[in-house]
């Protein structure tokens, strides 16, 4: 990826309503080539979307937690992502290494809110839970800079 495009990418991160205008101007790129290189990244998948930011507690969903989930039958299908997508409470879904098959992101409106969506994704996906109830978000949604170029690999990393 072309070093402007990086910038331009940090730029829609930090702020996805940023006008084309305001782009061009801390790019120093016209307007137009702007909108085409924006389009053009939108077009290969780089820029997905767009979103607005909501706050949670605002709409009664104050308690966030983060659910880890493990199949009680090891042999049985690797499918819990699809059998709990109809739970609107969960907030996203990651595959992970370790002992847990995967981690929930969940928001709910209070303890007894959580108590009983855990009894759902139990039911649903015939799973284990491990539940961790965060108290306080420093920060979140933070964009990436991809202007900085990536570490270089290591031999004998990991």
């Amino acid at each position: 990826m072309e070093e402007i495009d990086r910038r331009i990418v940090t730029l829609l991160a930090r702020d996805g309503r940023m006008s084309f205008t305001d782009l061009a101007r801390e790019t120093g790129l016209s307007v137009s080539a702007v909108h085409q290189r924006v389009r053009r990244l939108e077009k290969r998948g780089v820029v997905r979307g767009y979103a607005a930011i909501i706050d949670h507690d605002a709409i009664g969903l104050p308690l966030t937690a983060f659910v880890s989930i493990k199949p009680i039958d090891p042999a049985a299908p690797d499918d819990a992502p699809e059998r709990l997508a109809h739970l609107t409470a969960i907030e996203a879904c990651h595959s992970v290494a370790g002992d847990e098959s995967y981690i929930l992101k969940v928001r709910v409106a209070s303890p007894v809110a959580l108590e009983d969506l855990l009894q759902q994704i139990r039911a649903a996906a015939n799973v284990s839970t491990r539940t961790t109830v965060v108290l306080s978000t420093p920060y979140e949604h933070r964009a990436p800079d991809v202007t900085a170029e990536p570490a270089p690999i290591q031999e004998g990393s990991a």
